[in-house]
């Protein structure tokens, strides 16, 4: 839920095919290096987040030698600027944009796309920009470029056991929805990267579906598979409350596999990402998330968790698990459960991701 060389670019990209407009990839990654703190571990024993790559003052040094080359600064556009704050925002990932990627995520803009590749072109963000064949990043962050085909590349493999399991949950009894979140979803992991489901049950069944779950997560580790369901809402409680970019990002990202219908309905309720995020429109890249029939089990299983006995051992699993989650830091209250929801985003991750791309801006001057 929630924790970047010379190269011939051609010949990198094509093999990769990375120049297909349908791979369009989100900046919101975090596809980084994991906090090894034994303390932070989940049920599975996993780290469930990242640290988040610093590279403040190699930005400013390059911005400030781009200056002094060029004398007095430009001042920005609007677009100009969000243009820019896209690209911080994916810097923090290590991860640099296509002139399309750009435009969805503009920093509260709303634009044509011919106009955001103009806006990249102008001589006013020759000191905070650089282009390296169909990318751009900060300045002095261009080795990037070989960090996300990298990554890319290891995401093939990744892709083929989030669909088998993202199946898998969706066969489960109570389950409406599953996407996938995080790094995943935007095609950016190392080798051992995990896979981040965001998850809506049937309202009242929500603790009983995530044990469900568990269950599975246990099996797939078995397997050599680290599947990290973090975010489990109801039904009844599809609105996200959190209303910032880093949430904007969380939403606007997620790739569902099933449940699209429960889907949309998520992504109307959230409108609120609209001031954040005006061009993210629709789901990053082409999806199909059909509304599965249950198997015949898990209908019966769904039949015999709405009777009395079936309430009473989800509020019970719900007092268990609320009561051991409540010992451990919230990390700023991201972490958050209820009989609507569980968010097990332990460690204050989207705060230090904020912090870091407000960092950035500071470096360039562009905040103050």
């Amino acid at each position: 839920m929630n924790l970047l060389k010379p190269l011939n670019l051609l010949n990198l990209l094509n093999p990769l095919n990375l120049l297909n407009p349908l791979n369009l990839l989100n900046p919101l990654n975090p596809s980084l290096r994991h906090a090894t703190a034994a303390s932070s571990r989940d049920e599975a024993g996993r780290v469930p987040r990242p640290y988040l790559s610093s590279c403040s003052e190699e930005v400013a040094w390059s911005v400030t030698r781009a200056r002094h080359g060029r004398g007095t600064r430009t001042p920005l556009t609007a677009l100009e600027q969000a243009s820019v704050e896209a690209l911080a925002y994916a810097d923090v990932f290590d991860y640099p944009l296509m002139p399309p990627e750009v435009h969805r995520y503009l920093a509260g803009v709303a634009a044509m796309p011919p106009a955001v590749t103009d806006a990249l072109g102008s001589a006013a963000l020759v000191p905070y920009v650089s282009r390296i064949g169909g990318f751009f990043t900060l300045r002095g962050r261009e080795a990037l470029v070989g960090t996300r085909a990298r990554r890319c590349e290891i995401a093939k493999s990744l892709w083929t056991s989030a669909h088998r399991y993202g199946a898998a949950i969706d066969a489960l009894p109570f389950v409406r929805l599953v996407a996938v979140s995080g790094a995943l979803a935007l095609d950016n992991v190392d080798a051992g990267a995990d896979i981040d489901y965001f998850i809506v049950t049937e309202p009242d069944r929500l603790w009983v579906c995530r044990a469900a779950v568990i269950a599975l997560v246990r099996l797939a580790a078995r397997r050599g598979v680290t599947v990290c369901p973090n975010y489990f809402v109801s039904e009844r409680a599809l609105e996200i409350g959190d209303r910032t970019l880093f949430a904007a990002h969380e939403v606007a990202q997620m790739v569902p596999l099933s449940g699209w219908r429960t889907y949309r309905r998520f992504r109307r309720l959230n409108r609120w990402t609209d001031a954040f995020l005006p061009n993210a429109i629709g789901t990053p890249r082409p999806v199909l998330a059909p509304d599965r029939v249950k198997p015949r089990m898990s209908r019966l299983a769904e039949a015999v968790g709405r009777t009395i006995v079936g309430g009473g051992i989800e509020r019970w699993e719900m007092r268990r698990k609320v009561r051991r989650f409540s010992g451990r830091p919230h990390g700023n209250g991201e972490a958050r459960f209820g009989a609507d929801w569980c968010k097990g985003h332990f460690g204050g991750y989207a705060e230090r991701v904020l912090t870091s791309f407000s960092e950035r801006l500071r470096a360039m001057e562009l905040r103050a």
